[in-house]
């Protein structure tokens, strides 16, 4: 008598992302809120103390592994106002390195949208990204950080929000939607989805992405982008311009003057009468 035998089944791959999340020393309030932000809206995040050090970001591949994370977003301060920030596949990288601007968070922006703290997003990427090859890197890279995974201690079995990433002036706009199935004004009519922002936004722009993780070789460099530092510095030789283009005129109008200064008339009263 012939017994079937059972057919081995291919075990489906799991997704098992958990990212680390620090931040340098010289954060402002308005940085750490939105790290609280993004720590509330990903569920798989292990938040970590303030790294002491800036020029030893080799140590947080192994931060990363203590923790048991195999993703790392590091938040970089510079000069108390200037916010770089740090996505990295660790151990072997690839890692980005952008500078983040016009930041927004959840209680600055008061916006009516709202989502189950802990639920997992849906990410929407826009086209352009899969235009270029740093383009189809940072997707990936933003896939495995941004993507919760299903079996995440913390993660609700709930979808509820979008997580957008927009190019727009080779820069990369985020913003969080929640996702809207009836109207508010008729909650008994036909289902009707809707989009209504909750926040945080921001804007990245990449820098470099390296080959390894916080280093390695370059394997893409923005040439268009300009520190901030540089930024300022060219304001204040504006400024400086000014200041020199004003005093010379100032000058010139005491030269005209004393040019058109008349001389001391033989015939006038004090020396007639003297």
């Amino acid at each position: 008598m012939e017994v079937d035998q059972p057919v081995p089944t291919a075990k489906k791959p799991r997704n098992k992302q958990r990212v680390l999340m620090l931040s340098s020393r010289g954060v402002t309030h308005r940085m750490r809120h939105l790290m609280n932000d993004l720590e509330a809206l990903l569920p798989h995040v292990k938040k970590d103390s303030k790294l002491d050090s800036k020029n030893h970001l080799n140590l947080l591949p192994e931060l990363a592994d203590l923790n048991n994370c195999n993703n790392a977003l590091y938040f970089e301060a510079r000069r108390h106002e200037d916010l770089y920030l740090w996505a990295a596949k660790t151990p072997n990288g690839p890692s980005i390195k952008m500078h983040v601007q016009n930041i927004h968070t959840m209680d600055e922006l008061k916006m009516t949208g709202n989502c189950l703290k802990g639920s997992r997003g849906i990410l929407s990427f826009s086209k352009e990204l899969d235009e270029t090859e740093w383009g189809k890197l940072t997707k990936e890279v933003f896939t495995h950080i941004f993507g919760v995974p299903p079996q995440a201690r913390k993660a609700k079995p709930f979808i509820d929000h979008i997580l957008t990433f927009s190019i727009l002036d080779d820069k990369i706009w985020f913003r969080n939607f929640q996702i809207v199935e009836k109207d508010p004004l008729q909650p008994n009519g036909p289902p009707q989805t809707s989009l209504v922002e909750i926040g945080p936004r921001f804007v990245l722009t990449p820098i470099r992405i390296f080959e390894g993780a916080f280093g390695g070789a370059t394997v893409y460099s923005n040439p268009e982008f300009i520190t901030p530092t540089a930024v300022r510095s060219a304001l204040r030789r504006e400024k400086g311009d000014k200041y020199g283009h004003r005093k010379h005129a100032q000058a010139e109008r005491g030269l005209r003057k004393d040019r058109r200064k008349l001389g001391e008339d033989e015939l006038a009263v004090s020396k007639v009468f003297a």
